[in-house]
């Protein structure tokens, strides 16, 4: 009997949602919760931006615990325990804000949205890259998952179609009045995760009724209106992060421009493809011109960056190699220092929900992990230099 479309595509999505599950329960049983491995001596060093010599003499001197070395000898360290090294070692230092980087008093919650207008850019691959580093090197970081896929929220070790399927997501905090149910406050849908640190508000389906929604609401002028609903939203925890990293939908509509106008930054992922590029050049042209007018209406005041970053990098490509100069050219400091390079060790670590930092290494990947996570951590860092530039440091 031959199916309708509406009956292949439902058919189709509660096979792929099942599908999914299974997969889920193959790298997690069911009850189990994400966790976060350990870190090396050497990996602490490089995070705190010490010398292993200077843990040694701050053990000696008592201004750090002492903690006893594990199998062969080597200290491992929780990222709990690396912040509270942190806070430790910047007691009595002559630059406690080389340990205790994040905002001061008078300094503006950092808020960076991810952008492109295509899919496959790596903008969540490089929104949770981005969120664990920073994480690890002492901001305290927030992660909104702002796309109705919800990829990032997965990363988190959550199934939004079944974790959320009742709400709890960015919809939430930024849905249009109902009756007598309106938006709730943001805190409330805040989860606490796995990594120190560093908290998620999730996304899911239910983001895609915001854009159905938005039209009937500006005809009723329901306030705040949609690019103020996202900064709305952040308002109710802003006292309580350093850095706030959105990760928009594949799209330019109103959840990605309330995204935009929320930010103090924005990122935009190119992969140095020149379909890419194209798509990158449309997302552009229309953004600039819905920007203006939400600049004449107030939805966008001052900026401190808007960034390229190349991803998916293939160093083995001379198309790419050209390209890849050509918007630096073209763009000049726009275009961040370190590209985010294409690795099999970043794809693997993506099918089990992980970025590059929670990987567990083997012999066997080791040069293709050390790569990868070089190239990780100057991105990293490249993104940090520019966030305490806007800090004034």
């Amino acid at each position: 009997m031959k199916q309708s479309l509406h009956q292949t595509l439902s058919r189709n999505a509660d096979d792929l949602t099942f599908a999914l599950t299974e997969m889920s329960k193959s790298f997690f049983a069911p009850e189990d919760t994400k966790t976060l491995r350990d870190f090396s001596s050497s990996e602490v060093t490089e995070l705190l931006g010490v010398s292993e010599s200077y843990l040694r003499k701050a053990r000696h001197e008592g201004r750090i615990p002492d903690s006893e070395p594990g199998p062969g000898g080597r200290r491992r360290y929780t990222a709990a325990q690396v912040w509270d090294l942190r806070q430790m070692l910047a007691k009595g230092s002559k630059n406690p804000h080389h340990m205790l980087p994040g905002r001061k008093e008078g300094d503006r919650l950092q808020v960076w949205s991810t952008v492109n207008f295509k899919g496959g850019s790596a903008k969540t691959t490089t929104t949770i890259t981005l969120a664990h580093r920073l994480a690890l090197r002492g901001y305290r970081v927030l992660c909104v998952d702002a796309d109705p896929q919800a990829s990032l929220t997965t990363f988190f070790g959550y199934q939004p179609e079944i974790d959320f399927f009742e709400g709890g997501t960015l919809y939430d905090a930024i849905r249009y009045r109902n009756g007598e149910e309106g938006p709730r406050p943001l805190r409330e849908l805040v989860r606490k995760s796995y990594f120190h640190n560093l908290d998620l508000v999730p996304g899911g389906i239910m983001l895609s009724e915001f854009e159905h929604e938005t039209p009937a609401a500006l005809s009723r002028v329901e306030q705040p209106v949609f690019f103020q609903r996202i900064a709305h939203a952040l308002d109710d925890v802003e006292a309580e992060y350093d850095i706030v990293l959105i990760d928009c939908p594949p799209q330019l509509g109103y959840v990605t421009l309330s995204a935009v106008c929320a930010s103090t930054s924005l990122l935009m992922t190119v992969i140095p493809d020149r379909i890419d590029i194209a798509s990158a050049a449309q997302f552009l042209k229309m953004a600039s011109g819905l920007v203006e007018v939400l600049s004449e209406s107030g939805g966008i005041t001052d900026y401190d960056n808007f960034l390229f970053l190349l991803t998916r990098f293939d160093t083995s490509i001379s198309a790419q190699q050209d390209l890849s100069e050509y918007l630096r050219a073209l763009f000049a400091e726009q275009v961040l220092e370190t590209p985010f390079l294409k690795s099999s060790a970043i794809s693997d670590a993506g099918l089990q929900q992980r970025s590059v930092f929670e990987a567990e290494v083997t012999g066997a990947n080791r040069r293709t992990y050390d790569r990868a996570l070089q190239s990780a951590i100057g991105v990293c860092n490249d993104l940090e230099r520019r966030i305490q530039a806007a800090w004034g440091r």
